[in-house]
């Protein structure tokens, strides 16, 4: 097992400069400017983020799975393009080693860690009746299990005063969702797992909460084999009071704000950003 890093960083996170204000980091140098971990970086959310943590001087370092047909290489051209710093690794989630290696990089490449984004995510149809141990638990391996793996090796390196959020969704987190009862018992889990990691280390002023999105236009809900594809997402947006789906940089700029310093004061939630769908009055 490896040590905690033993060089934190003891400054609240209430005294740090706000993303809002103007950037993230006090000045250019590796030891002020702040530095995530995102998995998940390839495209979609994670890819939006990236860019996000780009425009307010935050470092990343972007996790992939090998066998995701999104090049990581976009991700680190947009995040140069935005003026910020990117390094893509890759990782699966399952691995307890891959994971630990890849938060690593973050002490190894800029000297610090201070978020961590757990972003990862499975998503595949598999009706109850006909669906296979296995099929259940690699989901819950990747969407509750990567979680928890992130998370571990984000705190053994991460500074006193970071933050970390986890990657939920509606389907589970607040809805049920046929066909995708392993999907749903993985990102019901997701909110209970961050509670109690923010108690945890809470002692070290380390936040840690998760964000439920509804319907994101991403390559996951693009997929009409799985979820609900082009049209379906069409046809959903007329059910959401904002009349359209989210799109992946909207998510984005909400786990930004949960992992900066306009946010200090909040760990421990499960926060909706859904246009209004889980609130909204059956008609």
């Amino acid at each position: 097992m490896t040590a905690a890093n033993t060089t934190q960083n003891t400054q609240r996170p209430d005294q740090g400069a706000s993303p809002n204000n103007a950037r993230e980091a006090i000045g250019s140098s590796g030891s002020s400017r702040r530095v995530a971990i995102v998995t998940g970086a390839a495209s979609g959310i994670g890819r939006a983020l990236a860019v996000a943590y780009a425009q307010a001087n935050v470092a990343v370092v972007g996790g992939y799975f090998p066998g995701d047909p999104h090049d990581p290489a976009d991700t680190a051209r947009a995040v140069e393009q935005a003026g910020g710093e990117c390094v893509m690794q890759p990782v699966d989630v399952r691995s307890p080693e891959q994971v630990e290696a890849f938060a690593r990089i973050a002490i190894e490449r800029f000297g610090r860690l201070d978020y961590a984004v757990a972003n990862a995510g499975l998503l595949r149809q598999a009706p109850l009746t006909e669906m296979r141990d296995d099929q259940w638990m690699e989901m819950i391996d990747v969407d509750l299990s990567g979680v928890m793996r992130t998370f571990r090796a984000a705190a053994r390196h991460m500074s006193d005063g970071g933050a970390m959020v986890a990657v939920s969704s509606i389907a589970g987190g607040v809805y049920g969702w046929e066909a995708h009862t392993h999907y749903s018992a993985a990102k019901a889990g997701v909110p209970g797992l961050c509670r109690a990691v923010a108690m945890e280390l809470a002692p070290r002023q380390i936040r840690c909460n998760a964000v439920i999105p509804g319907l994101i236009e991403t390559p996951q809900s693009l997929d009409a084999v799985n979820s609900l594809g082009p049209e379906g997402l069409r046809e959903a947006a007329r059910m959401i009071p904002l009349q359209r789906v989210g799109r992946p940089e909207e998510i984005a700029a909400f786990i930004r704000f949960l992992t900066s310093a306009d946010a200090s004061y909040i760990t421990g939630q499960a926060m909706i950003a859904d246009g209004g769908l889980t609130v909204r009055w059956p008609s």
